[in-house]
């Protein structure tokens, strides 16, 4: 009798959650307090919105299982990173920030065997 083998399937919506939670605890451990998760404005979101040491600082996780198609922080897109500050400056007029800010990329390679984390302080802009 042959063996079964069991498959589990994750959509790509719930390992980019998984990746964004991935992300928010590295974050809390390196003292950084989040205080937005998956903020939207328009069509646009922000996965992370955090503050450390004075700056608001705006994070897109980007998640893969490999580096087969390339390296995890390559796939966000100019436009992406548009919507992201116009999202951005929405958010900062909603609390008022006039301070300074940041953006940056928490880019994440997680699978059965692996799980690394790469952060990207000042990304873009």
């Amino acid at each position: 009798m042959p063996k079964l083998r069991i498959v589990t399937f994750i959509s790509m919506q719930t390992f980019g959650r998984k990746g964004e939670n991935l992300a928010a605890e590295y974050l809390v451990r390196q003292g950084y307090r989040v205080v937005e998760k998956n903020y939207r404005f328009k069509k646009s979101e922000i996965d992370l919105i955090c503050q450390k040491d004075g700056l608001l600082i705006f994070v897109e996780v980007k998640t893969r299982s490999s580096r087969i198609f390339g390296q995890p922080e390559s796939f966000v897109s100019e436009a992406q990173k548009a919507a992201i500050i116009r999202a951005a400056e929405q958010y900062m007029l909603e609390v008022d920030w006039s301070d300074d800010l940041r953006f940056d990329i928490v880019a994440i390679i997680s699978n059965q065997s692996e799980e690394e984390i790469l952060h990207l302080k000042d990304a873009f802009y």
